[in-house]
């Protein structure tokens, strides 16, 4: 009896979410564009991080050779960005990788990922209004942050802030209004800001280019252990050994390290897979937002970092505000004013960009019984979820008024990097399987942009997976390595899942033998050499039984190319990444699980719209309940 309580309760996590195929309309607003799209993930991508990361990585991590450590980052970006863009172009819904792991894993990680980019999004928007602030207060002589010392210090060291930011809380209530007037709205303000900093890094590459020498990327290690300190007029390089020298100072493990850390400068592209029930032509616009808006902050990251350390020698860099320093080393000190005002810019275009998918992802559970279903409303008159925005707004300003966000800030990696690798995930098991979860919903979207013979083959398709599925198969080594129908089955389905999940464990094997192994494997001790030659091989043979699998011919209007291959090197990327993260990381990840647990276990569990669809209470206006899974 007990087992099979356990069994129901385990098919109740794991049941899968069902795509309406009938209702092609949306309680929210389908006002935005492509271009739109483009701003909106370059805005949110392209924030604070080039203003100072640049600096901080080429001085300790890179130098000159930080224009690769951007390109490998923005090459694993790209890997997840594509994963994001066919799911955009599969299930056109609001709810980013969160809906997108409720079609394929199942409930209970859809809710993981749900939580866990509701974290992000929260810890980003804080920390991004207080860096705002600071940076405001920097530029008119700190009188805020006098103000904040000397009338509302907190006596609360290790658990809140010395200094609570009250002109952060204002930037965050001032965006949530300006989020509750409307989608289009929010995108106009989110374009004047997104175009402002472009323009401004645009004159950042033009100086470095014009004002820069190519001396700066080939100094010797020689000349560099008898001149460093006469080279930096801010003689910050006493305590601090510059490498060898040269275009790569630090090696390419240098390189790799700071690749690490670049990748989060491409963190934020994201935001715009959530907004699939408001873009006019969802399928096209998501794959070639997400793709567009990559490579424009790739080229900015890349230009601005190029032309920081043509300006001034990468030792020199400052580690705070490299921008303004390299343009005083250079002879023009006014430039510091046009890098503030791109900084407030990107400061405020990342704001925007977090705080636009945090209420829509709390919508997307609200509305499915995940969350408190009092979340869900929509406003009649500005079509935005006013009570997820307007809740979300108080949660982010009540920590970025109280919190000191710098221990928290790695949490929104973990989070972040954990969808990453369940989209990927999601995926590589969806285009095996033999029932496409929204296929006619996919057909009824795209039908009328298609010519005659596309649609053809379209239906042909659909009707080969849903009416000839072959019989049951015998298991056999040949059956796994040369699967004789050319057409997904319930069998072949079946092994790619099973192999997913063995990917998944043997990447976690080898990511932890090579991190936290490290000291072993550098001794040459047998273990740690056998596990990571052998969690390799093993999941290089899973990888090659996927590739054997017969795929889904499903016609989309944006796929992942070189399956299997590419998303399982996008789950190694977030896996290795997440490695990377301390273990006070870890535990507060944990904390934060627990309850999100007790709100799943507890509400969401017994309230979930697919419960009732499962025990019928919810039909389709035909009357019969929807299949599209």
């Amino acid at each position: 009896m007990g087992c099979k309580v356990l069994f129901g309760l385990g098919q109740q996590m794991l049941r899968r979410k069902v795509v309406d195929c009938s209702r092609e309309d949306s309680r929210l607003s389908r006002c935005l564009n492509t271009f739109d799209l483009v701003a909106l993930g370059v805005g949110s991508t392209l924030g604070a991080g080039v203003y100072v990361l640049a600096g901080a990585v080429a001085r300790e991590n890179s130098g000159p050779a930080i224009v690769i450590s951007f390109l490998i980052a923005a090459l694993a970006s790209v890997l997840a960005g594509l994963c994001y863009g066919e799911f955009g172009a599969r299930v056109p819904k609001t709810g980013s990788a969160y809906l997108y792991s409720y079609v394929t894993v199942g409930e209970l990680w859809a809710f993981i990922t749900g939580w866990n980019l509701i974290l992000s999004y929260i810890i980003g928007t804080s920390s991004v209004a207080r860096a705002w602030s600071a940076t405001f207060d920097e530029l008119i002589g700190k009188p805020i942050g006098e103000f904040s010392r000397t009338h509302m210090a907190l006596n609360a060291p290790g658990v809140l802030a010395a200094n609570p930011d009250i002109f952060a809380v204002i930037i965050i209530l001032i965006l949530t209004g300006l989020l509750t007037l409307g989608v289009k709205e929010s995108a106009m303000v989110n374009k004047v800001f997104t175009c402002v900093n472009v323009l401004v890094l645009g004159f950042i590459m033009v100086s470095g280019f014009v004002k820069g020498s190519i001396k700066n990327w080939q100094f010797t290690e020689e000349y560099l252990q008898n001149n460093s300190g006469h080279l930096c007029s801010n003689n910050d390089t006493k305590d601090w050994a510059p490498g060898v020298g040269g275009f790569m100072p630090f090696g390419f493990s240098g390189v790799l390290s700071g690749a690490a850390t670049c990748f989060y400068a491409f963190v934020g592209f994201d935001c715009i897979a959530t907004t699939g029930e408001e873009v006019k032509n969802p399928q096209k616009a998501i794959p070639v937002g997400i793709v567009a808006s990559l490579l424009i902050c790739f080229i900015a990251y890349f230009g601005v970092s190029a032309a920081l350390t043509l300006m001034m020698p990468y030792f020199c860099l400052d580690k705070n505000s490299p921008l303004p320093e390299a343009f005083k080393h250079v002879g023009w000190d006014g430039a510091k004013y046009a890098v503030a005002i791109g900084s407030l810019c990107a400061l405020s275009t990342s704001l925007l960009g977090s705080m636009f998918p945090m209420p829509r992802v709390i919508y997307a559970m609200a509305e499915d019984g995940l969350l408190f279903k009092f979340l869900a409303k929509i406003n009649n008159r500005t079509k935005t979820p006013i009570i997820a925005t307007l809740t979300s707004g108080a949660i982010a300003a009540v920590m970025a008024f109280l919190f000191d966000l710098k221990d928290l800030v790695d949490l929104m990696s973990i989070g972040t990097l954990l969808a990453y690798s369940l989209v990927a995930a999601c995926v590589l098991v969806l285009r095996y399987q033999p029932e496409q979860p929204n296929t006619v919903y996919q057909m009824a979207r795209t039908t009328d942009e298609l010519d005659q013979v596309d649609q053809n083959e379209l239906v042909s398709t659909s009707d080969s997976q849903t009416g000839f599925l072959p019989g049951a198969e015998k298991f056999s080594l040949k059956t796994i390595l040369s699967p004789k129908n050319m057409e997904p089955s319930r069998f072949s389905g079946l092994i790619v899942n099973i192999s997913a999940s063995l990917i998944a464990i043997l990447i976690i094997v080898f990511c932890i033998a090579a991190v936290h192994g490290k000291d072993a494997l550098a001794s040459g001790e047998l273990w740690a050499i056998f596990t990571l030659i052998g969690s390799a091989l093993l999941c290089s043979l899973v990888t090659i039984v996927i590739w054997r699998q017969p795929e889904s011919k499903t016609k989309l209007s944006f796929k992942v190319p070189f399956l299997p291959v590419l998303p399982v090197l996008s789950i190694f990327v977030n896996v290795y990444l997440m490695m990377q993260l301390d273990q006070g990381t870890w535990v507060r990840f944990a904390v934060w699980m627990l309850i999100g647990f007790a709100i799943y276990f507890g509400y969401g569990l017994w309230h979930s719209e697919e419960a009732s669809l499962a025990a019928g209470q919810a039909r389709t206006p035909d009357g019969n309940l929807d299949h599209c899974k």
